[in-house]
């Protein structure tokens, strides 16, 4: 029979009703979806090692289990450890895993197995940690590489191996968006073959080869969209604003602290986009307490002072009456009349600021999602702020644009640093500004990773910060204990300190489920020094600015991510003093360790975020996947040659004009256009 890429995946040998089922549960229902399915990693069995031969590093075996038995760890009671001893005739190796205690009854004494792991010291031993393993069958005697697929419980990498090698000779007919002309001036694998490849490799370089390929294939659609987007933008008309000195002056006669070198220089920038012909589409990345509000208001009054209206748009109601404050003290003495919209004033309220941004009688509105109101008008809107932009979806930063009656000026606005590789992908329409210094007088915050062993020390350093009149956040994840088990929770945290630890301290709670009026009263006080202790969860990531705070606990650290971690540090320490950031975990994994592991040892925004991606990937720390379908399944994100290289590589492209020639490279850039910020 002959198959085609749409014919249904139960044409295929051994996919009865169950199979078909786990299978579509994957998203995959046609031979098509199968072949397009990549494998999520790869475990190398290819090069086999006596265990009388083995060496510290990554080493393949082919071994019979002799014992296995599964423990609770005596350091933490919550994590099982799996111990085996396996044999291949030339010796014996102990295997370890950890909180995988089910390995018990699947591993089978006397059987053989292929396991793949890291051969290392540790806890006083070298042993063999966490291997992958297959099951030898029949006269199969490893030197394999093996692909796996993401699972659920009934669809295994072994049948999705399987299905695959029978249909794996149509991916002849699948196609992507990279010209052939590139892919033999590059010297690059075809697409059919890589596909193959990557399913099923014979070697290293073959499987390297492959998802060079078609990472390379990812990249050059996404970067070559951003380059026509960078284009198109050149080619709008914009509001002109041309630079006035003596604003900049009259903000700036106001502060008792002079602009650092950083901050000039991305002004600067700024100031000269707005100057611009064409619209200013700009980013501005800067490390948490780095000055980039400030920096935004110079333009505002800019903007406004031109004739203008500015609209800055926040996440967060709290971090909207902070900017508003700041606005306020800043810009009214230029007679810049600011205001701030949010869900919380009465209708009245909001009835009178929409009819005072209709006439343009309002210079600056600071707001939040309710800036996106239908009711919402301006008589002049030149200059869009978003902060946070990561934290808006696409839909929510295009909406805001449409207030504008022209192509308006747009600067966003991030705290978490963007590796220059992940920007060119995720970012390359935008120009990028980065501020990378502090402000003088800022000490590094002191960060330690502590177990509840240690507790007690904490809480006797506390209190001798609070006795010297000092305040403290304390973060949890969760608002009550009954939302996710085996985690803290503001309610009993607050309740345990209050009684047991500080009862002679004052103590307030924070958390999303407040009414916005309660939860600005309470960080009113604690700002005021009402409170000693706030405990809360991460509504206080972003923004807020308690200058007399200067301890901070994280609870079930190793639950969050670094970049979330590094932006709630940066809660303390605001005002010169030196600051402790505690990060508590329960876990002591080799993946917990070296993540809050570099919280320890840097304070740097930029390598901590570097550290995150290499980690975690791009979607879920900067809100790429809203950014568009960032399908990069392939591409390494911290490669910097291979997205600078496709970078070259579409930017020749477009120059020379080729896209004419390639009506799915067009329709493919087009419907990638329509999921960005500029459409």
């Amino acid at each position: 029979m002959c198959m085609k890429l749409t014919d249904s995946v139960k044409t295929l040998t051994g996919v009865g009703p169950v199979v078909e089922r786990g299978l579509q549960k994957l998203g995959l229902e046609t031979i098509g979806d199968l072949l397009n399915y990549f494998p999520r990693k790869w475990e190398d069995y290819s090069k086999i090692t006596k265990i009388r031969s083995i060496r510290p590093g990554n080493v393949a075996l082919l071994a019979h289990v002799e014992t296995i038995h599964a423990r609770r760890s005596f350091r933490n009671r919550r994590l099982a450890i799996t111990e085996a001893i396996l044999s291949d005739g030339t010796g014996t190796i102990k295997a370890t895993w950890f909180n995988q205690p089910y390995l018990a009854q699947t591993l089978k004494p006397d059987e053989e197995y292929l396991f793949a792991g890291v051969f290392e010291f540790k806890n006083s031993f070298l042993s063999l940690q966490n291997p992958t393993f297959e099951k030898i069958e029949g006269k199969q005697a490893g030197g394999r590489i093996f692909s796996v697929y993401p699972e659920n419980k009934v669809i295994t990498s072994k049948i999705i191996r399987k299905l695959v090698a029978q249909c794996i000779d149509l991916s002849s007919s699948l196609s992507d968006y990279l010209p052939v002309e590139i892919e033999k001036d590059h010297k690059l694998t075809n697409y059919a073959e890589a596909i193959r490849n990557l399913h099923q490799p014979e070697s290293t370089q073959q499987l390297e080869e492959a998802k060079r390929r078609l990472a390379f294939g990812e990249l050059f659609s996404l970067i070559l969209t951003s380059l026509v987007l960078k284009r198109q933008i050149k080619t709008e008309v914009s509001p002109k604003v041309s630079f006035k000195l003596e604003y900049v002056e009259k903000i700036l006669g106001q502060l008792d602290f002079k602009l650092t070198d950083a901050q000039r220089k991305v002004a600067w920038q700024i100031f000269q986009d707005l100057e611009g012909e064409h619209p200013m589409n700009r980013m501005l990345e800067g490390d948490v307490g780095s000055g980039k509000t400030l920096v935004a208001l110079l333009a505002a009054a800019q903007a406004i002072k031109a004739g203008y209206q500015v609209a800055l748009m926040v996440p967060t109601e709290i971090l909207a009456r902070q900017h508003a404050k700041t606005a306020e003290k800043l810009l009214n003495p230029l007679g810049i009349k600011t205001e701030l919209l949010i869900s919380a004033l009465k209708t009245a309220e909001k009835k009178l600021i929409h009819d005072q941004l209709a006439s343009g009688d309002i210079g600056l509105v600071i707001g939040t999602h309710a800036l996106l109101g239908e009711k919402v008008e301006f008589k002049n809107l030149g200059l869009i702020v978003i902060d946070e932009q990561h934290r808006f979806g696409v839909n929510q930063r295009r909406a805001i644009k449409t207030k504008a009656k022209t192509m308006p000026h747009v600067l966003t606005m991030t705290a978490t640093p963007i590796p220059r590789s992940l920007a060119l992908v995720v970012y390359g329409d935008l120009d990028i500004s980065v501020i990378d210094e502090l402000p003088p007088g800022r000490k590094p915050v002191k960060t330690q990773v502590v177990f509840d062993s240690v507790r007690g020390e904490v809480y006797k350093h506390i209190e001798g910060r609070i006795a010297a009149g000092e305040q403290v956040f304390v973060v949890c994840p969760l608002i009550d204990e009954s939302d996710v088990g085996g985690r803290r929770s503001v309610t009993a945290e607050a309740d345990r300190l209050n009684k047991i630890i500080f009862s002679h301290r004052r103590l307030a709670i924070l958390h999303g489920k407040m009414k916005p009026d309660e939860k600005e009263s309470i960080m009113t006080d604690f700002r005021n020094g009402k409170y000693d202790i706030l405990i809360s969860t991460t509504v206080v990531e972003v923004g807020v600015d308690i200058p007399n705070a200067s301890v901070i606990i994280i609870e079930n650290a190793d639950r969050f991510g670094l970049a979330a971690l590094h932006q709630l540090r940066g809660r303390v320490g605001r005002s010169g003093q030196q600051a402790y950031c505690y990060l508590f975990t329960d876990s002591d994994s080799p993946t917990t360790v070296k993540r809050l592991g570099a919280l320890e040892r840097s304070n740097d925004g930029f390598r901590i975020a570097q550290i995150d991606l290499e980690l975690r990937g791009p979607g879920e720390i900067y809100g790429a996947r809203q950014h568009g379908q960032l399908d990069l399944r392939l591409t390494d994100v911290t490669d910097a040659k291979l997205i600078a290289e496709v970078h070259a590589v579409a930017q020749a492209f477009l120059d020379q004009d080729k896209m004419v020639k390639y009506p799915y490279i067009m329709k493919r850039v087009d419907e990638l256009k329509a999921l960005t910020t500029l459409e």
